[in-house]
């Protein structure tokens, strides 16, 4: 499979509405698909073509209803998540596929507390002035999820609105769902990821200064600090590295560093044939392939003598077709 790069980030004129915001005369009435759609993968692709599809026949604006945070980060707040992508991640993925705006509901205790009719008549019919809802076949809405497909469509006949139910996309006999590609990625399965993503897997942040070491071994690096609930699998990876909107090869480091000192997670990205100054840039990191776990060297030569391999071995597989 080749590697499907990131989309460019979304122009500052894409409508990204909160739920503070009053809904524009130019977007009401719009078909809406609903979801927390964390990684917008080829399932949720799916729902979303269906969506925008629709809204062209009905000559509607299509937009997408989502959650911030997460609804599982807000019920168990102790509990880690590793999301696929953070909130402006996720906006920069649905903002390609289409979608004529992007509203975002605070998931907060006030939001969490609205019954199911509450939800109905002050999100659907009130905020976003529904024509159309698109939602999944376990859909659940409303305090203690009392609300769920059935009832919304006998919402919809009152108030007004059509529904739409989606059946899951399936990948072979599996059902392709954002579990399943944090599991592939939290195995360094990054192809399975990927194929599940329709997409490369990516994370966007800024370069933070290092120890520099890496210069001195002859691999200078830029050294950026994940999220600490991303549960990537530690090891050597080919990647590449978007800046202003060009891609670069590299190999990239994640974990713990321990040959020198076993710290915090740190992905160390070195860029092949690139000696610009990263320090303080936002960059884009897209995962391309495993190459191995992260090993402990009894000496600088055993550890440059592999990054020699490594290096080569992340060229081969971003050279392949």
């Amino acid at each position: 499979m080749s590697l499907i790069l990131p989309p460019e980030r979304p122009s500052q004129t894409f409508p990204v509405l909160a739920r503070t915001m009053p809904m524009p005369d130019a977007l009401a009435g719009g078909v809406i698909a609903i979801g927390n759609f964390d990684g917008v993968h080829r399932g949720h692709q799916y729902v979303i073509e269906q969506t925008v599809a629709l809204a062209r026949t009905l000559d509607r604006k299509a937009l997408v209803l989502t959650f911030e945070p997460h609804p599982r980060l807000f019920f168990q707040p102790d509990r880690p998540l590793f999301r696929l992508a953070d909130a402006q991640t996720k906006v920069r993925l649905l903002a390609a596929l289409g979608l004529d705006a992007v509203a975002i509901a605070g998931f907060d205790k006030a939001f969490a507390a609205l019954s199911a009719e509450d939800f109905v008549t002050q999100v659907l019919v009130g905020w976003l002035k529904a024509a159309h809802v698109v939602i999944g076949q376990d859909f659940h809405y409303g305090a203690g999820r009392s609300g769920n497909a059935a009832s919304l469509v006998a919402a919809g006949e009152a108030h007004g609105f059509a529904v739409t139910r989606m059946a899951p996309l399936c990948d072979g006999d599996a059902t392709v769902s954002s579990t399943a590609i944090r599991d592939a990625l939290m195995g360094g399965r990054i192809a399975e990821a990927n194929a599940l993503l329709g997409h490369a897997w990516f994370i966007s942040t800024q370069v933070i200064h290092g120890d520099k070491r890496g210069r001195t071994l002859g691999y200078p690096t830029a050294n950026l600090r994940l999220d600490p609930d991303i549960r990537l699998a530690h090891g050597i990876y080919a990647v590449k590295l978007g800046l202003d909107g060009v891609w670069h090869d590299a190999v990239a480091s994640f974990g713990r560093r321990p040959t020198f000192d076993n710290g915090a997670p740190l992905l160390e990205v070195h860029v092949f044939d690139f000696s610009g100054d990263l320090y303080g840039r936002e960059v884009d990191v897209a995962f391309a392939g495993y190459i191995r776990e992260e090993l402990k060297f009894d000496g600088l030569d055993a550890l440059i003598a592999q990054m020699d391999q490594d290096s080569a071995q992340a060229r081969a597989i971003l050279a392949a077709p």
